[in-house]
């Protein structure tokens, strides 16, 4: 099993922290990872992706053009990484400031309303868990225990009593998640 995935949009949505947690849970169940970020010298609202492999096998290489799963989270993001998406994939995104929705027929599309219900559980800064937790939803790739253990990883101590709010935004994004 390989999951090659690119998740992009605007820096300041927890693009490449979602990458990391990802990559950090991938370790915590044994897997093989490769966490690549890329973003603009403007990081905060500059455009930022990372590609995100995880594998039961060995990585030949981290730099890849086309992908299993494109999370898009902007609509610069969605023109540039729409194309890159393997036939028979899987796209998703959060429609907040999504002017052209996807259009691709050989793809399976899902919309997760992620900023909007970051909104609603007034927790603007558990976007990227949503988003997250409805990636896990379509593809259970990563067991929910090794996010969280991932989620410790990546977030500094003094951020752990967060970790309970991050776990319900997984598990509303898995809620919420729609097919297209």
């Amino acid at each position: 099993m390989t999951e090659e995935i690119i998740i992009a949009g605007f820096g300041g949505q927890g693009v490449l922290s979602m990458g990391k947690i990802m990559a950090y849970s991938g370790v915590m169940q044994d897997m093989e990872v490769s966490w690549m970020p890329s973003y603009g010298p403007e990081m905060r609202g500059g455009t930022a992706n990372v590609i995100v492999i995880i594998s039961s096998e060995r990585i030949s290489s981290p730099i890849i053009r086309n992908f299993d799963t494109a999370i898009i989270l902007n609509q610069q993001s969605l023109d540039k990484f729409e194309g890159s998406v393997k036939s028979g994939g899987i796209l998703i995104y959060d429609g907040n400031g999504i002017t052209r929705h996807p259009e691709r027929k050989d793809i399976t599309i899902y919309r997760v309303d992620a900023a909007e219900e970051a909104g609603r559980m007034s927790s603007p800064k558990t976007f990227n868990m949503i988003v997250l937790g409805g990636f896990l939803k379509i593809k259970p790739i990563i067991k929910m225990e090794n996010v969280i253990k991932g989620l410790k990883k990546s977030l500094p101590e003094r951020y752990h009593n967060l970790i309970p709010v991050n776990e319900k935004a997984l598990e509303r994004g898995m809620e919420i998640i729609r097919k297209v």
